[in-house]
């Protein structure tokens, strides 16, 4: 995980031990989110998962929903990195090649991190404040390589591309599930080519 921040409604650890056990929380959340499903999967779980006790747990997450939005943060930390290298990446692509990072950017990451697209959808219950940061952390990112990638475009039309883009990277993430694997393939396949040619139009004005 890219960090051990915590929540308002959690303590932050002070020593290395203290981050050491708190990673380990995080880690055994995560595990138990996965398995069971963040409704269903309870602090005690999460405690026995992490080999700590049920005061201890409590001691950093006073609340399953405070465990969760620390959880949420720091994947949404690690999505960040990935994508601050897409935007350092950006000059050095073309088109098709940028095209083909974005689609396969929150496809991977969901899947190297399953428990980001579990708490993903519990989105709703999320504090307001902090699912529309992590969405509109995106979307600067995204600004950003599209400013890179289509230096021409007007400003106002910066952030309306950006949640475009996104929008094509969500649609990656739908496909991903499709059955049978030829028709995903292929339906993917077409995702990317008209990301291209969204990309190719931006950087042609």
């Amino acid at each position: 995980m890219a960090s051990q921040n915590t929540t308002p409604g959690a303590r932050a650890p002070s020593r290395r031990r203290g981050h050491e056990r708190v990673a380990a929380l995080l880690s055994a959340a995560s595990d138990c989110f996965v398995e069971k499903g963040y409704d269903a999967t309870t602090m005690t779980e999460i405690a026995a998962r992490a080999e700590a006790s049920i005061g201890s747990l409590y001691q950093f997450f006073p609340t399953k929903e405070a465990l969760a939005e620390a959880l949420i943060t720091n994947l949404a930390n690690g999505l960040n990195e990935r994508m601050e290298r897409l935007v350092a990446q950006t000059p050095d692509w073309t088109t098709e090649e940028l095209a083909a990072k974005l689609v396969r950017t929150f496809v991977d990451y969901r899947k190297q991190h399953p428990a980001f697209a579990v708490l993903a959808e519990m989105a709703p219950s999320l504090p307001s404040m902090l699912g529309r940061t992590i969405r509109q952390r995106m979307r600067d990112y995204l600004s950003q390589i599209v400013a890179i990638h289509a230096p021409g475009i007007a400003a106002g039309e910066l952030r309306p591309a950006a949640m475009v883009v996104q929008q094509f990277m969500k649609a990656a993430v739908a496909l991903d599930s499709e059955q049978p694997a030829t028709l995903r393939k292929s339906a993917q396949n077409q995702l990317q080519q008209a990301l291209s040619l969204y990309l190719g139009a931006l950087s042609s004005r």
